[in-house]
């Protein structure tokens, strides 16, 4: 590949860009996450049309946990991160 060179805004462009695609990414990797830990956690048969009473709450309850944690930690660190001028 030839050795490429872009202006300011390009590069400034191109950055912006990668930054929401790895975002993107992440939020992909964590809903996947959270599916897979919260499905084998709580449904414990082959589901059917419908979860059991059991399985649907504890679904609800995991992602609640979840999000919560979630949402804690990325204010603990957004708090603890220098304030940016």
């Amino acid at each position: 590949m030839d050795n490429v060179k872009f202006d300011e805004a390009t590069q400034k462009e191109l950055a912006t860009f990668l930054e929401r695609e790895q975002a993107q990414a992440r939020i992909n990797s964590t809903v996947h996450n959270l599916t897979s830990m919260c499905w084998d956690k709580c449904v414990t048969g082959t589901p059917g049309s419908r979860f059991a009473r059991g399985e649907e709450s504890c679904l609800l309850n995991c992602v609640d946990r979840f999000m919560d944690t979630s949402l804690f930690i990325i204010k603990t660190i957004e708090s603890q991160r220098p304030q940016q001028s």
